[in-house]
């Protein structure tokens, strides 16, 4: 018979000071005034009455020079170009694919966008379109690059570079897309040994960290050989620590994942989602992130 964990309620206080310290961000309510300055310009989740710039959406106040916008704390993803998504193949359509990508419309990764297999470059044909669920077939996994936005807000995808493709083995968590932080590269090659491609969708996908690249296959070969138990262990371990850091709101990205993890080693897998242990691990991690600022 299984082993079952109970614990009493109990009142929890708020995280340290240390934690909040430097992390003050002005958020605002829909309807909240902004600012009564005219000389901003207005952003997204924002509009103008009566000379004042007043949010539409619940969220962070931004400014870039004279604009100002609301970065919403929770919404559907809004694609931009250059964006890095995971997404899961919904549909197979003439000449594209349909992609859930988190967003308030299906994405769509036309057969031109592809790569071939073997990395032809040429014009696609009757051939082509006719082998298209040999290549991405409904359920399948993949990682692509935003490459324009419809009129609509529907976005179009492409996988032209070698790093995008089907997606093999390995653990898919979703996430709020505002949780993730923009940054000049979304793949991540981790220590511990493991890899995680974070998203702007919100979609995390985590996997063992290839031994060699796989370049000839033009991201079509998926690698279904059994995962070793130690991959999978640091997998299980690194998708609890994402979800510990979600828990608290904190910004996904390569060092705040890899500290939690490193913060989360002294205890079992398992133990990391109880409430107790999931607040110690994230005080420890963003102490960490609060040095490496200062």
């Amino acid at each position: 018979m299984a082993a079952v964990t109970m614990r009493l309620p109990q009142v929890r206080g708020p995280l340290g000071a240390s934690a909040s310290r430097g992390a003050e961000k002005h958020l605002v309510a829909p309807g909240d005034t902004i600012t009564t300055d005219t000389g901003y310009m207005r952003g997204h989740g924002t509009y103008v009455e009566d000379d004042k710039l007043i949010a539409s959406v619940a969220g962070v106040v931004e400014r870039v020079n004279k604009l100002v916008c609301v970065r919403a704390l929770k919404a559907r993803y809004n694609g931009e170009v250059g964006d890095i998504v995971v997404g899961r193949i919904t549909e197979v359509q003439q000449k594209r694919w349909k992609v859930e990508t988190n967003s308030r419309l299906d994405s769509v990764l036309l057969l031109s966008s592809i790569n071939l297999p073997g990395g032809e470059l040429r014009r696609r044909s009757a051939e082509d379109e006719l082998a298209m669920r040999d290549y991405l077939q409904e359920g399948d996994l993949i990682s692509a690059e935003v490459q324009s936005i419809f009129s609509d807000g529907a976005v179009s995808l492409h996988t032209r570079s070698l790093k995008y493709g089907k997606l093999a083995q390995g653990v898919l968590v979703q996430v709020s897309p505002s949780l993730v932080k923009r940054q000049k590269t979304h793949f991540h090659d981790l220590p511990c040994g493991a890899s995680v491609i974070l998203g702007n969708n919100g979609f995390i996908w985590i996997y063992p960290t290839p031994e060699q690249k796989e370049e000839e296959a033009g991201g079509f070969t998926t690698n279904l050989e059994p995962v070793p138990l130690s991959d999978r262990e640091v997998i299980s371990r690194l998708r609890n620590c994402i979800m510990a850091l979600v828990t608290h709101k904190m910004m996904l990205f390569d060092t705040s994942i890899l500290y939690c993890y490193e913060a989360s080693l002294p205890h079992q897998i398992k133990d990391i989602l109880k409430p107790e242990v999931m607040e110690e691990i994230i005080l420890e991690a963003r102490q960490r992130l609060l040095d490496l600022e200062g």
